[in-house]
């Protein structure tokens, strides 16, 4: 908690000190003689480092906070942690959640748009939203529980049974805006929702931070869809985040005349983002389209199969997890090289028929000898 405190430390930094010293315990251990162990480091990272004990106290009261009001403290260590975030360069070290949600479900998508939603973008998110439902129930809604199409999306996903997560631009110790309070009482008490936040209580809220919350929506899921947005908008900057993360990002067609979807329709002509009118088209274009099959066939009791026989892929899979016993989805699509996307199907057909088993944290292990 007080290294991510330090000035510009981010995923980037951690994995290389991590690298060698694999704790923070350790890092800490060696604050004043990192130059020993990284002949290359920087003066200022090095003064940083060296200084982080003037942030114990803080942490020290911030974790007494937390445990009075229910707040988990998440470091990137925390199987709880988002992996798909670990792979943004710029990602935080540290998050704080309300509620119980599964921040490395199989299928996270994020929805956002502009806070003056008109009738048409509410008419589309309600038929996206219930036609997800449907086609892919295995799915979690993250947004920025703002006005307009966060809140909307956050709201129908409760009104759906989808979990939903709101990312924060400051301490989980306030909701903003404050209109917004019942939803997040209701998101917090959910089975498999919750509040999340890289920010510690009393952190003032500034316009800065929402733009730098917005890597996070981005990061933490597998897609983004942008569902209303004028010539400039903070949905436009979560997109072009969304890209620079080689995340697919969909946005909803709108009429050339319609302000409120012009930056959809920028993004669509640009080919900065897919058109998507349907959650079954999206359900397809990401992979996802086997989900109803497979659980059918869960359903009626299919057999663990005592031989598989495995495709080239679900080979790939089988191979990286006989190396390293339990691996999360994003860590086997890098060591395969598969897109996560195209993986999800891949891993849930695999459990289905009984050949991995997925653990708590998004881990996934092999169920006997393939």
């Amino acid at each position: 908690m007080a290294f991510s405190m330090l000035p510009k430390m981010y995923m980037a930094t951690w994995n290389v000190l991590t690298e060698k010293l694999e704790t923070a315990t350790a890092i800490y251990e060696h604050r004043y003689n990192l130059r020993d162990v990284f002949p290359d480091i920087s003066s200022d990272l090095l003064d940083n480092i060296a200084r982080v004990d003037t942030f114990l106290p803080r942490c020290h009261a911030e974790m007494e906070w937390a445990e009075r009001n229910r707040v988990a403290c998440i470091p990137v260590a925390d199987t709880r942690f988002p992996e798909r975030l670990k792979q943004a360069q710029d990602a935080p070290i540290m998050l704080y959640m309300r509620g119980n949600a599964d921040l490395n479900k199989r299928h996270i998508i994020s929805m956002v748009g502009t806070r003056q939603m008109t009738d048409y973008g509410r008419e589309m998110c309600e038929r996206f939203i219930q036609e997800l439902a449907m086609e892919c129930p295995d799915v979690m809604v993250l947004s920025g529980l703002a006005y307009g199409v966060d809140i909307h999306c956050h709201r129908l996903s409760l009104k759906t049974n989808i979990p939903t997560v709101g990312i924060l631009a400051h301490g989980l110790d306030r909701v903003y805006p404050a209109l917004h309070r019942d939803t997040a009482v209701q998101m917090e008490n959910t089975q498999g929702c919750g509040l999340l936040s890289e920010f510690m209580s009393n952190t003032s809220i500034e316009k800065r931070f929402f733009v730098q919350r917005n890597r996070i929506i981005a990061a933490c899921a597998d897609a983004v869809i942008v569902a209303e947005s004028a010539i400039r908008g903070g949905s436009l900057i979560t997109a072009e985040i969304a890209n620079s993360y080689d995340k697919d990002v969909f946005a909803f067609p709108g009429r050339a005349t319609d302000k409120y979807s012009q930056g959809c329709n920028m993004l669509i002509a640009g080919n900065s983002a897919s058109l998507v009118q349907k959650a079954s088209d999206f359900v397809e274009a990401m992979g996802w389209q086997d989900y109803r099959k497979l659980k059918e066939q869960q359903t009626n009791g299919v057999q663990q199969e005592l031989f598989p026989v495995l495709s080239e892929e679900e080979q790939l899979v089988v191979n990286c997890l006989k190396e390293k016993d339990m691996l999360q989805m994003n860590n086997i699509a890098i060591l395969t090289g598969i897109a996560v996307g195209h993986l999800s199907g891949i891993l849930f057909s695999m459990e289905i028929r009984g050949i991995l088993r997925m653990m708590p944290g998004g881990m996934y292990r092999l169920q006997y000898n393939v």
